[in-house]
C-alpha cells in the first residue's frame, strides 16, 4: 500500500490520503501545493507537511495554526515538530534506547526493570517470562499489551498485535508528523508489571519547559474512564481540562514530589519542551517515559485561554535546529 496517494475529481479537486484514509481535499486555487509525490518512506516534503499540519490543526483544535508566529501551546508543538530535530529526542522517544540516556543522567534505580527486548516477536519467549508483565512497542503510544495473568494470555494473538504494531507503516511518525519517532527502530520490550495495592495506577506526568517543571497533571481512573486532572507546582489545581475531564477526586501530594521535580529539570535540560511521566508505589518511584509531544499538539484545552497559558511558559528557540527545511 502507498504512504500517501492522490486523486483528481471532474471538478478540480484534490484528495490527499494516508494510509487509504482521506485526510483533507483541496482545489487547485486555494493552495499552492498542487502535486504531492511518495517519493521516499515519509512522502512529503517540508512545505506539504506545513499543509497538511494547518488542516488537521484546524480540523481538531478549530483555530488556524499560526507557525510563523505560535502563541498557544498547542501552536508551538507543531512549531517544534518541523524546526526542533535535537537527534537526542529520537534516543529519548525510544522506549528502548532511552533507559540507557536516564541510567546515565539520573541512575537506573528509577527505570522499570526490563525482562527482555527482541526484534522479531516469534523470539519471545513466553516460558521465561512472569506470571504479570508488559508487552511493549519501542516507538508508539498505547502500543502495550498488559498482562496480569498469562496462563490467560492468546500468545498467538500477541504475536499477532506486535507482529502488526512493528511493521514500518505503524511508525508513529505517519500518525501527524511527530519527528522524533520517524528514526527509531522498532523493537518489543517486556517490562515488570507495576501496580498500586488498590487496583488504580496513578500516572504523575511533570511538564517542563525550556527545562524548568512548572506544572503537571495526574491520570486516573484508566479502568472506568481516564480523568487528567492538572496542578501547579504548588499543588493547586489548575481550573481547566486538556481533552479529558478532571477528576473530582483529591489527590494528596506524594512524599517524592520534590524528587520528581529534581529529577525532571534534570532530564528536561536538553530540550525546549518534554514531559516526564512518573509511576510511584510502594515508596518506589519509577519513570515512565519522556514525551514531547503530548496529544500531538491537537487536545483541545477548556477554556481555550489555557491554551495561551500554557503556550506562555514556552520559549522557543530563536534558531531552527536541523530541519526538514534544512534551515
Amino acid at each position: 500500500m502507498k504512504i500517501f496517494r492522490k486523486e483528481r475529481t471532474p471538478d478540480g479537486r484534490r484528495h490527499i490520503y494516508m494510509f487509504g484514509m482521506r485526510i483533507f481535499s483541496y482545489k487547485k486555487h486555494q493552495s499552492k501545493f498542487v502535486r504531492v509525490y511518495a517519493r521516499r518512506f515519509d512522502g512529503l516534503n517540508a512545505e506539504e507537511i506545513r499543509f497538511c499540519l494547518k488542516k488537521i490543526f484546524r480540523k481538531h483544535l478549530g483555530y488556524r495554526l499560526n507557525l510563523d508566529n505560535p502563541k498557544t501551546f498547542n501552536e508551538k508543538l507543531q512549531w517544534l515538530k518541523l524546526y526542533y530535530r535535537n537527534p537526542l529526542m529520537t534516543i529519548c522517544a525510544d522506549k528502548v534506547a532511552v533507559r540507557e540516556y536516564i541510567a546515565q543522567k539520573i541512575g537506573e534505580q528509577y527505570l522499570i526493570p526490563c525482562l527482555g527486548v527482541w526484534d522479531n516477536p516469534d523470539d519471545i519467549e513466553f516460558d521465561k517470562l512472569p506470571n504479570k508483565f508488559v508487552l511493549k512497542v519501542n516507538w508508539g503510544s498505547g502500543q502495550n499489551i498488559i498482562v496480569r495473568d498469562k496462563a490467560k494470555l492468546d500468545i498467538n494473538d500477541a504475536r499477532k498485535k506486535l507482529a502488526e504494531w512493528i511493521k514500518p507503516i505503524r511508525n508513529h511518525y505517519f500518525n501527524f508528523f511527530e519527528w522524533c519517532y520517524k528514526d527509531i527502530k522498532p523493537k518489543i520490550i517486556a517490562e515488570q508489571y507495576i501496580e498500586q495495592m488498590d487496583g488504580n495506577l496513578l500516572d504523575y506526568k511533570i511538564m517542563c519547559y525550556n527545562g524548568v517543571a512548572k506544572n503537571l497533571l495526574i491520570c486516573s481512573d484508566r479502568y472506568s474512564g481516564l480523568k487528567i486532572s492538572w496542578f501547579d507546582l504548588n499543588w493547586n489545581r489548575l481550573p481547566f481540562a486538556r481533552k479529558y475531564p478532571q477528576s473530582s477526586k483529591k489527590f494528596k501530594c506524594p512524599p517524592v514530589f520534590n524528587q520528581m521535580i529534581d529529577i525532571s529539570n534534570t532530564l528536561a535540560s536538553e530540550f525546549p519542551f518534554v514531559r516526564v511521566d512518573f509511576f510511584y508505589m510502594d515508596d518506589k518511584l519509577y519513570i515512565g517515559e519522556l514525551t514531547f509531544y503530548p496529544g500531538a499538539g491537537l487536545e483541545k484545552f477548556k477554556p481555550h485561554k489555557w491554551d495561551k497559558k500554557l503556550g506562555d511558559l514556552l520559549t522557543l528557540p530563536k534558531t531552527k535546529k536541523n530541519t526538514c527545511l534544512g534551515l
